[in-house]
């Protein structure tokens, strides 16, 4: 039998961060990739150090710009032209994932693109957490392992030990996210119905359900203008909850999220590090999923199931 592949781990410019606590937390070394860019803004990438008959993970979530895409898709070329013995995309956000059908006419699907464009340079497998839609997994021809940041949140909401607790999505899509965490929670669940007249415009919001006295716990997959997630808790307070937080995987967090954010009734909004914050704020608290992606790649490397990483 050949001698196992050494495995190895690199990072792109945008999640360096998050990939340092990863190798940090697997006991490795992270390895050294160069970003050259040229005036005109064009760029390359080179490994620094041979990775020839290596099984490699390449750290790189894709939120804006697309740079960030396109230089996942160069290391995952560069590495299949040095004779990678295998190569694995750890995508803690995976970027263009609200694009995920043709919901009118004559647009594109971004998520299906990506997946193509992935498999196109060579990539191996994919290791990515909370997608917007759970079925993009079925766009790739290559294993995907998608991970849930509900085992990152459920033992800290457990932690929290909050009384009267109910479990809320800010929108009808996220019900069956809210009832798992519900259902595992063994609390109430609420929905928020909105109507938008055009994208991240929230026009009309109504709660389903009843907050009267309730500390709610409000969960989606992402934040992004927080347009959604601050009108849900002004208007669960109005309707008599003793306090609103969230929990939402992304914090991608664009345009005025951070100034709704502090000016809401949100007492707290808790995210992973799958993007890095813009600016800091008391509300927002940060927990990693650093361990979770550290273990996970232990267990891919070594043939192992990966099905205990999974609360919900």
């Amino acid at each position: 039998m050949p001698p196992k592949a050494p495995i190895k781990i690199f990072a792109g410019t945008s999640t360096k961060y998050l990939a340092e606590k990863i190798s940090l937390c697997s006991g490795r070394e992270l390895g050294s990739v160069n970003c050259l860019r040229f005036s005109d803004g064009e760029f390359t990438t080179a490994y620094e150090e041979t990775i020839r008959g290596s099984h490699l993970f390449l750290c790189q979530s894709t939120f804006p710009p697309s740079d960030n895409l396109m230089e996942l898709l160069m290391m995952i070329d560069a590495a299949k032209r040095a004779s990678a013995y295998k190569i694995v995309a750890v995508m803690p956000y995976f970027g263009f994932a609200r694009q995920d059908r043709k919901d009118q006419p004559r647009v594109a699907i971004g998520a299906k693109l990506v997946a193509d464009m992935l498999q196109a340079a060579g990539v191996d497998r994919v290791i990515t957490m909370d997608l917007h839609a759970d079925q993009i997994q079925g766009f790739f021809n290559i294993p995907v392992d998608h991970l849930y940041a509900s085992s990152i949140f459920v033992p800290h909401i457990k932690h929290m030990n909050l009384e009267d607790l109910v479990i809320a999505s800010p929108d009808v899509g996220g019900t069956k996210r809210a009832h798992t965490y519900a259902k595992f929670l063994e609390t109430p669940m609420v929905i928020g119905h909105k109507h938008r007249s055009k994208a991240n415009v929230v026009d009309e919001l109504r709660v389903i359900g009843d907050v009267k006295g309730k500390n709610v716990i409000m969960v989606d997959d992402m934040v992004d203008t927080a347009g959604t997630l601050t009108k849900a808790a002004d208007m669960m307070l109005e309707a008599g909850a003793k306090s609103v937080r969230a929990f939402c995987t992304h914090a991608v967090l664009s345009g005025p999220a951070y100034e709704r954010i502090e000016n809401s009734g949100l007492s707290e909004l808790y995210v992973t590090d799958s993007i890095p914050l813009k600016q800091q704020s008391d509300k927002i608290k940060v927990l990693s999923a650093a361990q979770l992606f550290a273990d996970t790649i232990e267990k891919v490397y070594n043939y192992q199931s990966i099905s205990n990483q999974f609360i919900l």
